[in-house]
């Protein structure tokens, strides 16, 4: 697969209505699938579910602990139950139940969280999250991935609801780059390799796949040859497809809107230190420091994640490794 990013240029539709409309259409199949929000139904577009289902939708107040529990208690009563709120109020606010009610005790939950990282805008710090996917990768057996746009986002709440486990997706509410055709299928656990190239590696994850195309693109033109891959799936990782494609690469760069702590970065790097693999490596993503106040442009600018930003910090990296 190769993209051109002249095709994607365009927004898509916002992926809260991409997962509403999603678990609507699940819901008219299959009287099983349940809906709870946390007070957050307006902000997530759940409010439409409970209009069209209102006897599969359930707002359970500002109360994510609790929510996780009835989750659990609806897995086990046979019902496949999807939840959301904000990134940290899902995973950080409520490990302990989802680690015991649903890890331990082998529930089924799947888990939305929004508005990852630098995509909190002006929520600030309390709402930011940056360790979710270390927190989720934790929890074993659990999945554990990263939309980077409308058409994978949906094709993941579609896939959650066929597999029991804990199953988590993170994602912003609002529009972002559209990267993949209408109708693209995909594999959980496998990576798409999306541009192709000589000299070095790029693996990156989420609303940051446009960011990393065009990074490539630019770098290209100063001689340096990219393979970019959609890491999609963080959790588990595609160690096969990282190994082959790291094959004759002189680096490796990971990219992610998360702390370089527990998340892609470390998942690929822990690849490759297991396998031997001498290669040098830099990840790319946000260091020590918590979440402010501030528009998604502004806290992207801050978090040293824009266009320019990433390619500036990879340039910095390849002259370390060159001389």
């Amino acid at each position: 697969m190769t993209i051109e990013l002249s095709e994607k240029e365009a927004y898509g539709i916002e992926l809260r209505n991409v997962v509403a409309d999603r678990l609507e259409k699940l819901m008219e199949q299959d009287d099983r699938i349940i809906a709870l929000d946390a007070d957050l139904s307006a902000a997530s577009n759940w409010n439409k579910l409970q209009e069209t289902h209102p006897n599969q939708f359930i707002n359970v107040g500002v109360s994510e602990a609790n929510m996780v529990g009835m989750a659990s208690g609806l897995s086990i009563a046979g019902f496949i139950p999807f939840i959301h709120s904000f990134g940290p109020f899902v995973t950080r606010r409520v490990f302990d139940q989802l680690y015991l009610s649903g890890g331990y005790a082998k529930t089924t939950i799947n888990i939305y969280g929004s508005d990852p990282g630098f995509a909190v805008g002006p929520n600030g710090g309390t709402h930011t999250t940056l360790e979710d996917v270390a927190l989720m990768r934790s929890i074993p057996h659990a999945i554990v991935c990263d939309a980077c746009c409308a058409v994978q986002m949906d094709w993941i709440i579609n896939e959650f609801s066929k597999h029991e486990g804990i199953h988590y997706v993170r994602g912003n509410r609002k529009s972002v780059h559209e990267i993949y055709q209408p109708g693209t299928t995909f594999e959980l656990g496998r990576g798409n390799v999306l541009r192709t190239g000589t000299d070095g590696l790029l693996v990156v994850s989420g609303q940051l796949v446009y960011e990393a195309l065009k990074v490539a693109e630019h770098l290209a033109r100063k001689g340096v040859s990219l393979t970019v891959i959609d890491m999609f799936t963080i959790k588990p990782l595609d160690k096969e497809l990282l190994l082959k494609e790291s094959q004759d690469k002189k680096f490796i760069v990971t990219l992610e809107n998360h702390s370089i702590i527990g998340g892609l970065g470390s998942a690929v790097s822990e690849a490759c230190a297991e396998s031997a693999l001498a290669i040098p490596l830099k990840r790319v993503g946000i260091e020590e420091r918590f979440g402010e106040v501030g528009t998604p442009d502004y806290l992207q600018e801050t978090f040293g994640l824009t266009t320019e930003k990433i390619e500036e910090r990879i340039q910095d990296f390849l002259n370390e490794i060159n001389h």
